[in-house]
């Protein structure tokens, strides 16, 4: 039985032990060649180590990569293993990432010429659609619509588009399918729209307040804390949806519990510009003064307020390709400036499109989609990021006509070469070569996810969400260390504290504005009541310190003030001087007593030796 269980590569039962007492097997020299086992002739050990793992604490460790940074400088020994493991971690996912680069096959593609004559602005939508795949091709569509003018919206992954029309007429669908979820009637005014964590929730911005519908058009909540809203914007990583009207109120709806996080007035008057920094979260409005405005939720002002131009902001957009480097501003002055978010000391570069205010979107590769007047211009980097001092257009790659005037929208499809225009007449797609990411990420948005995938990713994104504490305009600040303090001082010699918990005299006097009188006073006391050579001494006081000395302390009105607030304050040295009183005055009433014959003397006891003296 036994062998048929080791050659089902099961685990043998073990060989039985030795009786204690038995003498040892001696080697027999007859028998040949010794016969012990070895670990690996061991099919126990073997066909366990087969189908199990080491432990991670058994395991050995790897040294770390060099470019993890060094925490040496940190005294507390846990807190600094436990940063030194995570920079280690964070430099090990770095190099995988650089490994999976290796992955990804797809390029992004673009429009080349053959010579310098020819240019990839005068190539028409019908050579594009002839040279670009069926699939491709599907984003070459018109839609035409009469409530106009329309505005649009895409779902992270690309797959879902929502239209809404100024006169009510709103409806989301599957544009690569040509699949209907919605559409909806609402008469009356409606001005954006925007997905929340999916397509199966979409917020409008109506007439009066914000209103939320669900995929089939069933109205959900309507949120009256939003009043007159002019822009929506949804934020995924914190489940937020901001929104800002014509009373100039910026708030934040946490979309996950209902509540509402925090509202923001922006004291600049009605606002119809609005979008997100895609990196750090950061709202960007743009107001009719000409200034440029970021604002974060735990901030009740700005955190960065520009001047961009001289008369109001059509539109403002930021570049998701560089990380939120730069931003993109148009204004009803008839220009158009890129800025650096880093500094902005100034704008990179500046033109003047023709058709007065314009309306950008930058896509997932860093192309500048420009809408103005009649046509929509596409700017590709690195032209439109390098600095220029003159007022040029940079180098154009490609140009459509739209004769439906006035274009409202422009957006880029994710994951598709697809530019989305929005004008008067309906909506209009056009194909744009290189300028959607090739490869897409899974676990963030999926194009091709299911029903089952979509409500995994919706509860893994609940489990992660961020806080809206945690927005800034840096977000590397997370999980760093905090600086060390500029002022410390050793109180009482024992060890640093930070000046912020410091005594307020031990800060005056760090600052240099402490009063120090009153120690040369106490001095002078102590000098005077001290024996020997006149070390101790003081020098003497002027006429004004001795006044200024008579003085203190001579208001009743506060010596009755504390008196009152030392009345409940139980002191352990001053309950044992009350006793201690109390005991003496016993003592002296009693021998006053005996002396006069009232009492008879207490006669000794034996007991009296076990006394403790008092």
């Amino acid at each position: 039985m036994d062998a048929l269980i080791a050659k089902a590569d099961a685990i043998r039962p073990l060989s039985k032990k030795r009786k204690a007492g038995a003498p040892a097997a001696r080697p027999n020299p007859k028998a040949g060649p010794s016969t012990t086992k070895k670990p690996e002739d061991d099919a126990t050990a073997v066909s366990v180590s087969a189908h199990a793992l080491l432990p991670r604490s058994l395991r050995p460790s790897s040294p770390p990569p060099d470019e993890a940074k060094k925490y040496g400088h940190i005294q507390n020994k846990r807190l600094r293993t436990q940063l030194s493991r995570q920079s280690a971690q964070n430099a090990r996912n770095r190099r995988l990432a650089k490994d999976t680069d290796l992955l990804l096959m797809e390029d992004a593609g673009a429009l080349q010429v053959e010579t310098e004559i020819e240019k990839t602005w005068r190539v028409g939508q019908s050579d594009i659609e002839k040279v670009a795949g069926e699939q491709a091709s599907r984003g070459r569509q018109e839609w035409k619509l009469d409530g106009g003018p329309y505005c649009t919206r895409y779902t992270r992954n690309g797959r879902h588009i929502a239209l809404v029309g100024k006169k009510g007429h709103v409806a989301t669908f599957d544009w690569q399918a040509g699949t209907l979820h919605t559409e909806l009637q609402l008469r009356e005014t409606c001005r954006d729209i925007t997905f929340l964590q999916d397509h199966s929730h979409f917020a409008v911005a109506q007439k009066q307040y914000v209103f939320i519908y669900d995929r089939d058009g069933v109205e959900l909540h309507k949120l009256k804390s939003h009043i007159e809203p002019t822009r929506l914007e949804f934020l995924p990583y914190h489940w937020l949806l901001a929104s800002v009207g014509n009373a100039g109120y910026l708030k934040y709806q946490d979309t996950s519990t209902g509540q509402l996080v925090v509202e923001h007035r922006t004291k600049l008057g009605a606002c119809h510009t609005m979008c997100q920094n895609p990196h750090n979260a950061v709202i960007h409005l743009g107001h009719q003064n000409g200034t440029v405005t970021l604002w974060t939720p735990n901030l009740p002002h700005p955190a960065v307020r520009l001047l961009a131009h001289l008369g109001p902001v059509a539109s403002v957009s930021v570049d998701p390709s560089s990380g939120g480097r730069y931003m993109a501003s148009a204004g009803q002055d008839g220009t158009v400036k890129v800025w650096d978010c880093r500094s902005w000391k100034g704008a990179v570069r500046t033109w003047n499109p023709r058709g007065g205010s314009a309306i950008l979107e930058w896509s997932q590769r860093g192309a500048l989609g420009v809408a103005t007047g009649g046509s929509v211009n596409v700017y590709m980097k690195p032209a439109i990021q390098n600095p220029f001092p003159g007022v040029v257009a940079p180098p154009l790659y490609l140009t459509h006509p739209v004769p439906h005037r006035p274009l409202t929208s422009v957006r880029f499809c994710p994951f598709q070469d697809v530019l989305t225009i929005g004008h008067q007449a309906g909506v209009s797609g056009i194909l744009v070569p290189g300028v959607g990411e090739p490869n897409f990420d899974s676990s963030e948005a999926d194009p091709f996810e299911n029903k089952k995938a979509r409500r995994e990713r919706e509860v893994k994104g609940l489990l992660d969400k961020i806080q809206p504490d945690a927005i800034a305009l840096d977000p590397d600040f997370v999980g760093s260390l905090a600086p060390p303090p500029k002022l410390s001082t050793a109180v009482d010699g024992a060890h640093d504290v930070p000046f912020a918990r410091l005594p307020r005299h031990e800060r005056l006097r760090v600052m240099g504005k402490a009063d120090e009188t009153e120690e040369a006073d106490g001095g002078a006391d102590d000098g005077d009541n001290e024996d020997g050579d006149g070390e101790g001494k003081a020098r003497p006081l002027t006429k004004a310190e001795k006044e200024k000395r008579k003085m203190r302390g001579k208001n009743k009105s506060l010596k009755r003030y504390l008196r009152k607030q030392r009345k409940n304050v139980i002191d352990p040295r001053a309950v044992a001087v009350r006793t201690r009183l109390e005991r003496e005055r016993a003592e002296r009433r009693k021998a006053r007593a005996v002396e006069k014959g009232e009492e008879e003397p207490r006669k000794p006891s034996a007991l009296d030796r076990f006394k403790r003296p008092s």
